[in-house]
């Protein structure tokens, strides 16, 4: 049955990125969201293709997507979408952005998938299997050994994520962390499960913006949790630690309790 499962979201992100690859660094229309975030007509097409595609093959499945909401969520399965993670990077023509898929298993993350359009590398997680990733970047699926944080390479989408509350805490990790690079989204993640980040903290997302990433984190070898270090919740706040080696998982919550 999973495989099924992978199948078809590997479809469906093949179709998304048929959609996003013709329009990145393009001229297109940029409006703005009730939160100010950039919509584009590439991540409303993309999601509608994505929802098109697995309503098609599993129409007993529910979906939850950024742009157009839910559908079905009491199911037994329910599809996870967010068809352009990072849109402000797609906006300004960075390839950091990634189409993010997931699957819900009675509210569990099961499986996972990060795609990059543009660069054509791609990560999948499923529970129980080891991650598969392909792309003609390089890399080796895998989270790296690194139980000290003063050894940690610390990736975090944007400061202006965290509330002033919570920005002493994370800059005491980043202070505590060998190095911080900023920028990436999804694509941060991504770069943990091959690992070349240690630490990724940040706040505010979405399940759309974490679901899909839990399966493909834990299929490399690391860890995603809240900054407590509990699972996470869909109607959580949103904070998030992923690291690559548990052992780092213990400082990093206290630094991030202040």
């Amino acid at each position: 049955m999973v495989e099924h499962f992978i199948a078809a979201a590997e479809a469906a992100a093949d179709a998304a990125g048929a959609v996003i690859r013709p329009l990145f660094r393009s001229r297109l229309l940029v409006e703005a969201k009730g939160d100010s975030s950039p919509v584009t007509e590439a991540d409303r097409e993309a999601e509608r293709t994505i929802r098109a595609l697995l309503a098609a093959r599993f129409p007993d499945h529910g979906q939850l997507g950024e742009e157009f909401g839910a559908t079905g969520t009491d199911a037994e399965y329910v599809w996870v979408i967010d068809p352009i993670d990072g849109t402000r990077a797609f906006v300004t023509g960075r390839p950091l952005f990634g189409t993010l898929i997931g699957l819900l298993h009675r509210g569990r993350p099961v499986l996972g998938l990060i795609d990059q359009p543009a660069t054509g590398e791609r990560w999948i997680g499923a529970e129980g299997q080891p991650l598969r990733f392909r792309g003609p970047l390089g890399g080796t699926p895998g989270c790296r050994p690194c139980p000290a944080l003063s050894d940690a390479e610390l990736s975090c989408t944007s400061p202006s994520m965290f509330t002033a509350a919570e920005a002493p805490r994370v800059a005491a990790v980043q202070q505590a962390a060998r190095r911080v690079t900023w920028g990436g989204d999804c694509y941060g993640y991504g770069l943990l499960a091959l690992g070349l980040v240690d630490v990724v903290v940040e706040s505010d997302l979405k399940p759309w913006d974490w679901v899909p990433l839990q399966p493909v984190i834990e299929a490399a070898g690391g860890r995603l949790t809240d900054w407590s270090g509990a699972p996470l919740t869909l109607d959580g706040p949103g904070q998030v630690i992923a690291v690559g080696d548990a052992a780092l998982l213990p400082e990093v919550v206290r630094l991030l309790a202040g």
